[in-house]
């Protein structure tokens, strides 16, 4: 089995200096804290090397705004982040305004490749989890649930409440139609609900008609009483 090849930051130097010099720049290392310098003509170039990318390696090439223009940020290929996350990566140096250049270190030789180059970055929306996100803020009755909750702690979410109140029907109605509870309890989506059963709060009893599961009754109540202590709450305000 080969050995892995130990990489330090130096070892970025030379094969960046070596791309940059064929493209006409002076290149010199280590200028007032700088990594790389790379002047042609009025054209002012700064790089910031590090082995891995990680926040001080952000800070520093931000800084670096200071006295350049055109600020890159250099990782090894091999970087784990990058090679993990790197779309995320990507997104989060743009949005700083900072270039990225991947270097590929092999025991016979390097190569630069410059991912791209700094640019003004205007993230594309993502219509769709836009109107997902938008859809949840306004279905969802009050704030339920507190910021930076895990998922493993369920909060009242709009389809949570919505699905309590179908529930919450049942409770006191043996059997009934979807149709029957949108008339009800002026739920547009309460066939859907049952159908779905999401929570397994329901049980079919027949085509289109539905009871309240086993588990439906067991867990209700607590789900109630969260959304009474939530309604409690609001009037104290």
């Amino acid at each position: 089995m080969p050995t892995k090849l130990k990489i330090q930051e130096s070892d970025l130097y030379i094969p960046i200096k070596n791309h940059l010099e064929n493209l006409g720049f002076e290149v010199k290392g280590e200028i007032k804290n700088c990594d790389i310098v790379a002047q042609k003509g009025d054209q002012l170039i700064v790089i910031e090397l590090k082995l891995n990318l990680n926040i001080t390696l952000l800070l520093q090439a931000v800084e670096r705004f200071s006295v350049a223009d055109i600020v890159y940020i250099a990782i090894p290929k091999q970087c784990s982040l990058y090679r993990k996350q790197g779309k995320q990566v990507k997104k989060l140096i743009k949005r700083l305004g900072i270039g990225l250049i991947i270097v590929d270190i092999q025991t016979t030789s390097q190569y630069v490749e410059v991912v791209f180059d700094p640019q003004d970055y205007i993230p594309r929306k993502n219509k769709r989890k836009q109107d997902a996100l938008l859809k949840e803020f306004n279905q969802r009755i009050g704030d339920t649930q507190k910021g930076g909750a895990t998922r493993a702690k369920a909060g009242l979410t709009a389809y949570r409440q919505r699905c309590i109140r179908v529930a919450e029907y049942l409770l006191t109605h043996p059997t009934a139609k979807g149709a029957e509870i949108k008339k009800a309890i002026g739920e547009e989506q309460a066939s859907g609900y049952l159908q779905k059963d999401y929570y397994g709060w329901f049980e079919k009893v027949e085509r289109g008609v539905y009871k309240i599961s086993v588990k439906g009754r067991e867990e209700l109540p607590n789900w109630l009483n969260k959304l009474s202590k939530y309604d409690a709450l609001k009037v104290t305000k």
